[in-house]
């Protein structure tokens, strides 16, 4: 199961980030910001976004409406210190599936977790996918070009599959660093440029012609 927390308080947000980790064993990814928790669930398969409402950048009533019309599918739990009616009714109406009010005790947001991931929201990853004569295959880690096998590494694998998830969407180098490693892994950025070469290179020599594309200053995609 993996998780996204979007809370802006710091002290609040690694103490849940740890207790989550700890008590549910999930992958966990923690950011401050409206748009940062946009782009890392349109990035990535979140079982489950939990949203603080008032945060910079985006609040999280208007991140969950965007994540909604951007076609998110996962379940999103919100946070918030508002209590009143109005406020739980534009929150569930934005997209939220369920509401827990600031202050709240771990056990009640595990509890609610549980339920949410109960209802199982997020679609499973189809285990091959296609563009044009290019074929991955998740299951056996195995990338086809015009019928013919290219050898990628671990690290180069992710990184195509990661962009293929999200074909016709800039990624940044962070986002990719994070999503491939982790953020806190010492990983220099340059070395994700040396990688996305690599890839291109047994690409091209298997006739896939400028698959990946570079955003000259922010990172790469590949066009849909």
């Amino acid at each position: 199961m993996k998780l996204l927390l979007a809370e802006d308080d710091v002290k609040l947000g690694e103490l849940t980030t740890y207790m989550l980790k700890k008590k549910t064993g999930c992958s966990v990814d923690w950011v401050q910001t409206g748009n940062d928790a946009f782009d890392y669930a349109a990035a990535s398969s979140y079982d489950v976004v939990i949203l603080d409402w008032m945060m910079p950048e985006g609040d999280g009533r208007d991140t969950c409406a965007r994540l909604r019309q951007a076609g998110y599918r996962g379940a999103i739990l919100m946070l918030t210190a508002k209590d009143g009616l109005r406020d739980r009714v534009e929150g569930l109406d934005a997209g939220a599936d369920d509401y827990l009010v600031k202050p709240f005790e771990m056990d009640e947001l595990l509890a609610r977790l549980r339920a949410l991931m109960r209802r199982s929201f997020a679609p499973l990853q189809d285990d091959i996918v296609r563009m044009g004569e290019l074929e991955l295959q998740r299951t056996n880690q195995m990338v086809r070009q015009g019928g013919q096998e290219i050898q990628l590494s671990p690290r180069e694998f992710q990184i195509l599959d990661l962009l293929l998830q999200n074909k016709g969407r800039t990624l940044t180098r962070e986002v990719i660093l994070d999503k491939v490693w982790g953020l806190d892994a010492d990983v220099n950025l340059k070395s994700i440029d040396a990688i996305i070469k690599l890839i291109r290179k047994k690409l091209e020599s298997s006739g896939a012609r400028e698959l990946i594309q570079s955003v000259r200053g922010v990172g790469y995609k590949i066009e849909a």
